[in-house]
């Protein structure tokens, strides 16, 4: 089994790269973030027209998650258990969608990005992780052997080496010691960033701001990732990151990260070639 996480930053405006990049890459299970779009707008056709079952959670024009499977599709859940809204008066946001595909309970998370560390949005985001972990411990006790993949834009960089210069980001939030603490605690709690052994840094970025020139400059984050319950992990055989996604017209600020499972590989597939080229 191949499963991506991909934030496409509108599936609607993607709707025809999506479909072209699912034609060429052999992927079982698709999670997608920032869909932008309510559900009855979401691009279904898409994923159904190419024999895969799709489910979609959004609410507005903003956030948005969906879950693409060609091997099953049980189980949805719209939030995990305790999951915070935003706003006074708390209100949902459409982050977090999860689906048993095959045997794997896969979850599309979308996590608060936080904007600036004096903004009530940065502690709705760490209140977010913490009540992410906080479900992802309290069933792994309930189920040990529970294979759980938690994937996704989680909006920080871990480590020093993913982002491009810290002293870009002095100051600055997904890089900030409580956001690094938290995404620790979620692998400390039993959930490994398995694409890391494959996609070693640094320079191995997922996404790339639009403003700058940053991609050709090759001024990156390392904000996407699969983090696998231990029974998950021990399947794992490969992970890749498609930066040529990046690249061309139209294109997502975000590219896709593969993880291969049980011998099948992470790379991406290679983008076809243009007649004449």
């Amino acid at each position: 089994m191949r499963i991506a996480t991909w934030n496409v930053n509108s599936a609607r405006a993607r709707a025809e790269r999506i479909g072209a990049w699912l034609d060429r890459s052999d992927i079982d299970v698709l999670a997608m973030q920032e869909t932008k779009s309510r559900d009855h707008q979401f691009p279904e056709s898409v994923f159904t027209d190419r024999g895969y079952q799709v489910a979609h959670h959004g609410l507005s024009q903003w956030n948005g998650v969906a879950i693409a499977s060609r091997v099953g599709l049980e189980d949805v859940r719209i939030g995990f258990p305790g999951q915070p809204g935003y706003g006074d008066p708390e209100e949902a946001e459409a982050r977090a969608i999860g689906a048993d595909c095959d045997g794997v309970q896969v979850w599309s998370l979308y996590v608060p990005n936080g904007r600036e560390i004096d903004h009530p949005h940065y502690s709705y985001k760490l209140r977010w992780l913490e009540a992410l972990r906080e479900a992802g411990t309290a069933r792994l006790a309930e189920d040990p052997d529970a294979q759980i993949a938690y994937v996704g834009d989680f909006n920080i960089a871990p480590q020093d080496d993913d982002v491009w210069d810290m002293e870009a980001f002095d100051g600055l939030t997904h890089v900030t010691p409580p956001e690094r603490a938290a995404f620790s605690e979620l692998v400390e709690a039993g959930f490994s960033d398995v694409a890391r052994p494959y996609t070693p840094g640094p320079g191995v970025y997922t996404y790339w701001d639009y403003k700058g020139l940053s991609f050709p400059k090759r001024k990156g984050m390392r904000i996407d990732f699969v983090l696998a319950s231990p029974a998950l992990r021990a399947r794992v055989s490969g992970a890749g990151i498609d930066r040529e996604e990046r690249k061309g017209k139209g294109a997502s600020d975000h590219a896709p990260v593969i993880v291969g499972l049980d011998g099948a590989g992470g790379e991406p597939a290679e983008k076809p070639k243009e007649a004449g080229k």
